[in-house]
């Protein structure tokens, strides 16, 4: 029979709705702002946060080796989802982390795609071998626009604005020192701290005009860069990259730089790097679902493109710690690869 959700400090499960993009919920219509006029962003092709957790209790319904568990929930009471494949505790464990941000979206589209893909038969025998962990959309409420504070900065056009900051106004990728908000104290009370991860990849956006070679990047990626992260610790985080960047760079149509990112402890890849030994790695795309700058919003044609390749992201390294192909991964492009020259805040 299969497994029922494992829930952690629960109110209640919120009402579902399915979300498609003729039949979309009140909370998700319209149109994000527009950049030269044109490639506007809809938001309503994206998940809703009630459509997601249908999308999940779906999938877990359909695979016998998913497990979703509520690891706590938002300012505004959203349970916060993991989804699990565990099938043997002593294999090497993986976390992928997507939506700290809430207009950095299409990381969460990828990986509620790739949980699908892992109930099918193209990642026979890759279970086995390795654990996988996921939380999408760990800012739920800012994901929705559900917050507390202004949004007079974004364009008002009646319809979903995704925002950075939590529903109090918190970026919670400077939270992991602290731990203030309830969402960064449920990922590291019931994610970092309870289960032995070995690796981690954190999935952002970025900005969209940024160049690598003369050509325009569609992601960057940076390993932790805290002076006190073990010299191991730091070889892990660059050979995790390294797979990624092999496995995107190599398409054709991924082409990657190397991030400009801070070096704090309360940012997510440097706190779990820090404190818990967990080889970590940001990934951030190109473009951002909405945003108070129309530069940096990502137009629907992108879309495809990305969410492919947070997939082959995702993909090839769960495929590579299965088959320990990770542990001999040549990391020496890290000493070539350009750095972007604006500083983004990741």
């Amino acid at each position: 029979m299969k497994k029922k959700i494992i829930a952690l400090s629960v109110t209640g499960i919120l009402a579902l709705g399915v979300i498609t993009p003729a039949a979309s919920t009140a909370l998700a219509v319209g149109n994000g702002p527009s950049y030269g006029g044109n490639e506007s962003i809809q938001t309503s092709n994206l998940y809703t946060y009630d459509g997601m957790v249908e999308y999940l209790k779906k999938q877990d319904a359909k695979q016998d080796a998913l497990q979703l568990e509520v690891i706590g929930q938002t300012v505004k009471k959203r349970d916060i989802y993991l989804a699990k494949y565990i099938t043997d505790p002593s294999n090497p464990t993986v976390l992928f982390l997507t939506q700290q941000h809430g207009n950095e979206q299409l990381t969460t589209e990828g990986a509620l795609e790739f949980i699908k893909h892992l109930g099918t038969n193209k990642t026979k025998g890759v279970l086995e071998n390795v654990n996988i962990l996921i939380v999408p959309m760990l800012n739920a409420d800012g994901a929705m626009g559900d917050v507390n504070f202004s949004l007079e900065d974004y364009i008002a056009d009646g319809g979903r604005h995704l925002t950075r900051y939590n529903a109090v106004g918190t970026d919670l990728n400077r939270d992991h020192v602290d731990k203030i908000q309830p969402e960064t104290q449920a990922l590291h009370e019931n994610v970092l701290q309870k289960y032995d991860i070995d690796y981690m990849i954190d999935l952002h956006h970025q900005g969209t005009d940024y160049e690598r070679d003369g050509k325009l990047v569609s992601g960057s990626m940076l390993y932790p860069t805290n002076e006190n992260v073990k010299p191991e610790v730091l070889e892990k985080s660059q050979k995790l990259g390294a797979v990624v960047f092999n496995a995107v760079d190599s398409t054709g149509w991924g082409h990657i730089g190397k991030y400009n990112g801070g070096s704090g402890e309360n940012i997510g890849r440097n706190g779990a790097a820090v404190q818990y030994d967990i080889a970590t790695l940001l990934f951030e795309m190109r473009g951002m679902s909405d945003h108070e700058d129309p530069s940096r919003v990502i137009g629907q044609k992108s879309n495809g493109y990305l969410i492919k390749q947070t997939i082959t992201t995702l993909d090839a390294t769960v495929r590579a710690i299965a088959d320990g192909s990770i542990e001999t991964v040549d990391y020496s492009f890290w000493d070539t690869l350009a750095t972007q020259t604006i500083r983004e805040t990741e």
